[in-house]
């Protein structure tokens, strides 16, 4: 009968309205951290012996690092993020999959890179064969639930297995307290608040058992934001409404963490905090994402909570994927680890940081198909491959033509295309590059699946163009021509 109820979306829809009468603003009260205070070189190997570790996943739609404070913003977007980091672990230099965000979610789910995880058009879906992560912590023991409001991470994509608990929680009404930005037929119905109230109920009604709680936060996606991030003195442009959103997204974790602290759960719970990729502002002729494979659509944040205090925060600065949060979540735990995967436990990394030493990781790659939203053409397949400040993208059906070198240590912004006087690291990384076009899927061909209208629909008021026209995500020069 429990289950049943767990089980039940209406258990949570109803209990959030209860929430909602109880006031939204008891909801953004932050306490002080209820963590011990740890050392990494002893606290974090112990961690897989303890058993009563829970965690929560938070992935937060479109963020950009760079506009964090934590990651050398100037201006203050994201106070609760940044003193997370102050007492946990950050790693400067994360990238994400891709720059669209189901192909991006299948690799960090599957720990794949995409040209294996096979998912990367707009009907491509996530085999039943594969495992996920919320399959290895619900055989140990752990109820899982994931909540979500952007549709290409929905059940038919195959993003549901394993856990207990999949939807994307009923909009409320009352919400004019915020304020909408971007295209205008681009509206995802609801906003945060919706799934920070769910969350919270789910975390009360669990707090006894382990739980694994995996969160995909949209707001900022559709650049919503509320009074008081209205307040904030950035401006008036679509970049200054980005940072207001970040700034909205930014409360609604802090509600999630207080709820932890509330409830003396912070001391027995990991939190990890990410992106599916970032979002462009014309940096390279392009805004929105989906696009192209530059930094401010795949550099991402990552930021890790553990359940005692690293007071001052522990910084790791080696290159680090999307595809190794799950294998170092499941390392750190002492769980089976995903089978096959191309990401690896950034535990050893950790550790070297908190010594003060230099791990350097496998490099990173990235994918899009630039078509992905176009059936009736071939794949245009662009990648890009990463080792530390060395970076280099070309697309697969023309290499020569599209080659692009740069060395992000003296040209952080990807200005400077070294092709034609290229350094002598390229004829290292390019035949890497060569080889991961040709990676094969674990599971054989491609799983796809049938995308009716009504769904197609609400896929495009994300702000895609799919299906028609040119492939990507416009909402950004849409904003800027509409003012």
């Amino acid at each position: 009968m429990l289950r049943r109820i767990l089980d039940s979306p209406w258990t949570y829809f109803t209990l959030a309205g209860l929430l909602v009468l109880a006031g939204l603003a008891s909801m953004f009260r932050i306490r002080g951290p209820s963590r011990p205070a740890g050392v990494i070189a002893t606290d974090l190997p112990a961690l897989r012996e303890r058993g009563d570790v829970n965690v929560v996943f938070i992935l937060i739609d479109t963020l950009r690092a760079d506009r964090l404070s934590s990651y050398g913003y100037e201006r203050p977007t994201s106070p609760v993020m940044d003193a997370l980091a102050d007492r946990g672990v950050r790693f400067s230099n994360a990238q994400a999959q891709s720059s669209w965000t189901k192909c991006s979610m299948a690799s960090l789910w599957t720990g794949l890179f995409a040209q294996r995880s096979g998912v990367t058009r707009f009907d491509h879906a996530i085999p039943d064969s594969a495992t996920l992560p919320a399959e290895i912590f619900r055989a140990a023991g752990y109820t899982t639930a994931g909540l979500w409001r952007n549709g290409w991470v929905a059940s038919n994509f195959g993003f549901a297995q394993g856990f207990d608990i999949y939807l994307r929680p009923v909009p409320r009404d009352d919400a004019a307290h915020l304020e909408r930005r971007g295209r205008a037929e681009a509206k995802v119905p609801g906003s945060d608040e919706d799934l920070t109230l769910a969350a919270r109920e789910f975390i009360r009604t669990n707090r006894n058992d382990k739980f694994l709680l995996y969160l995909h936060y949209m707001d900022l996606h559709q650049y919503v934001y509320d009074d008081e991030a209205a307040e904030l003195e950035f401006g008036t442009s679509i970049s200054d409404v980005y940072d207001r959103a970040i700034h909205w997204t930014d409360r609604n974790v802090g509600a999630l963490l207080a709820t932890l602290d509330e409830l003396d759960l912070a001391k027995r719970t990991i939190v990890v905090i990410t992106a599916d990729h970032g979002e462009a502002f014309g940096e390279h002729g392009a805004e929105g994402h989906a696009r192209d494979l530059y930094q401010e659509v795949v550099h991402v944040p990552l930021l890790m909570a553990l359940p005692f205090r690293v007071d001052g925060g522990l910084v790791v600065d080696p290159l680090v994927r999307n595809v190794d949060i799950w294998p170092t979540v499941l390392d750190l735990l002492g769980l089976p680890a995903l089978p096959g995967a191309d990401g690896v436990s950034l535990a050893p990394a950790m550790l070297a940081a908190a010594r003060g030493e230099w791990v350097e990781l496998p490099p990173a790659q990235a994918y899009l198909d630039q078509v992905w939203g176009r059936m009736d053409l071939k794949p245009l397949p662009l990648a890009s491959l990463q080792r530390e400040s060395r970076k280099i993208i070309y697309n697969q059906t023309k290499p020569d033509e599209t080659l692009q070198v740069f060395d992000l240590a003296t040209d952080p912004r990807e200005r400077r295309n070294l092709r034609e006087a290229p350094p002598g690291w390229l004829d290292e990384l390019r035949p890497q590059l060569d080889a991961s076009f040709a990676g094969e899927s674990p599971w054989g061909e491609t799983k796809t699946v049938e995308i009716d209208t009504l769904e197609l629909n609400q896929l495009r008021a994300l702000g895609y163009v799919v299906g028609h026209g040119q492939v990507g995500h416009e909402r950004a020069a849409d904003f800027d021509r509409r003012r």
